[in-house]
């Protein structure tokens, strides 16, 4: 789930969609200071720390130095699918912001974002974005109405310091389910922490459900044409189930708390209270900015996947999308706001290296691994570009960086995403909470959920 900083809430009520429409289908009219500067509010994640609201601030100053007929405001906001449409009708949405993958298309299909596509088709490197990647922010026609700025896959991350307490050596993270339950067992017997965390609630519970059945070769849904069919009751999730099951009530190795969301979850991972958690595989900079990590605890290694050829790891991102509410003064703006800020810094020398300074004088996290949204050798450039100001651990992340390119990436869900996240949240809060919970009776339960779901979907 990252963003993610990601969120995963339910998609928005339809009862409020004619709200929304109603909002988008007046004339947006630009906010011009009393200088006759456009007034371009841009997202900013909430609860940043000190230093990472200074580096934002740094960076709004470079680009007014840079853009000097707009007035950029930086607006803490945090993106909820639940929210969304309320705040959009109440004006309360930046004018730049950002989503998760799996919302681009129905925000396009609902026309709940402005179109920028013109703009984007400019940028220098419009053609050489990631073509998997940047699908997640195209309308059915193909026209980019987002700009995909980070993609990512899941990664198992890992405390280091209490794999090292429980006797166990942090540079071979588990490679096996079977060997992370073996671990998960050993830190919790030994350090009396969680060996291993699951998230279950607001969505979480279904996306990490989702990855383990994906890594377990199974998938959640089969696609003909636009004809979903759920593919909740398999084996592949029979045995994804079995497998948590005994770690939470065969070993006791799951810790006491099984309401976990991702900020929850980061948090106590943070803290020391988490041995092994799964979640995106550039989640690093949110565990240190919002969560106070300590370096030398991290460790993070490649998802274990079963060994049948079906077997894959979810990916997912974030898009950067314009609020509809936005004019074309507005939309020019925003979208040189987006290769500024969160696009420069992977395609240009001289923005990726202001960049890495900048964040690196205000002690933030650079060079977190990512998945690149452009062409392998842009990121790789990117890399020697930035290499001088590299301030994270890189060596603790070769279990996941050495592998990261050659694990086979399978995109999330398509149909009504995050709805069958929440019908899963339950699934996997059954199994955590209720001692012998009958798994067939369970998966038949939520396949038929997921397929009412989806066929309206």
């Amino acid at each position: 789930m990252s963003h993610r900083s990601r969120v995963f809430a339910a998609l928005a009520l339809p009862l409020a969609l004619p709200l929304a429409l109603t909002a988008c289908a007046s004339t947006p009219d630009d906010e011009l200071n009393a200088e006759g500067k456009v007034v371009l509010t841009v997202a900013m994640d909430a609860g940043l720390d000190g230093k990472a609201v200074e580096a934002f601030n740094a960076r709004v100053a470079q680009f007014e130095q840079a853009h000097s007929d707009i007035d950029v405001k930086p607006q803490e906001y945090t993106w909820t699918a639940a929210t969304f449409t309320a705040q959009l009708a109440g004006g309360t949405v930046p004018d730049v912001l950002t989503v998760p993958f799996t919302d681009g298309r129905g925000l396009i299909e609902r026309r709940q974002i402005a179109d920028i596509s013109g703009q984007v088709a400019t940028l220098p490197y419009a053609g050489a974005l990631n073509p998997a990647i940047a699908k997640a922010g195209q309308a059915a026609d193909g026209k980019q109405w987002a700009v995909p700025i980070a993609a990512y896959g899941q990664a198992l991350h890992y405390n280091r310091t209490l794999f090292t307490q429980a006797g166990l050596d942090p540079d071979k993270p588990p490679t096996t389910w079977a060997e992370v339950r073996t671990a998960a067992k050993q830190i919790a017997e030994r350090t009396g922490q969680a060996g291993y965390a699951q998230m279950t609630q607001g969505n979480t519970g279904g996306w990490i459900l989702t990855t383990l059945d994906y890594a377990f070769g199974g998938r959640t849904e089969k696609l003909t044409g636009d004809t979903a069919e759920a593919t909740i009751d398999t084996p592949e999730m029979t045995e994804v189930l079995s497998t948590l099951r005994a770690m939470r009530w065969d070993d006791n190795s799951m810790g006491a708390n099984f309401l976990y969301d991702w900020a929850g979850i980061n948090q106590d991972f943070a803290a020391g209270r988490i041995g092994m958690y799964v979640s995106g595989g550039g989640n690093y900079g949110n565990l240190v900015t919002q969560n106070g990590l300590k370096p030398a605890d991290y460790g993070v290694a490649a998802l274990p996947l079963a060994a049948k050829p079906e077997a894959g790891v979810l990916g997912g991102g974030t898009l950067a999308v314009v609020s509809p509410n936005a004019g074309e003064r507005g939309k020019d703006a925003a979208v040189k706001w987006i290769d500024f800020y969160y696009m420069g810094k992977l395609t240009d020398q001289d923005a990726a290296v202001a960049d890495a300074k900048t964040l690196a004088e205000t002690k933030q996290p650079v060079g977190v691994p990512a998945l690149p949204v452009v062409d392998r050798a842009t990121y790789d450039k990117q890399q020697e570009w930035v290499k001088q100001y590299v301030n994270v651990p890189l060596a603790q992340m070769k279990p996941y960086t050495d592998k990261m390119f050659d694990q086979p990436l399978v995109t999330e869900p398509t149909k009504s995403t995050q709805e069958v996240y929440k019908i899963l949240d339950t699934t996997v809060q059954k199994l955590l909470t209720e001692r012998g919970t009958d798994i067939a009776a369970l998966l038949k339960a939520a396949d038929t959920d997921v397929q009412s779901t989806i066929g309206r979907g």
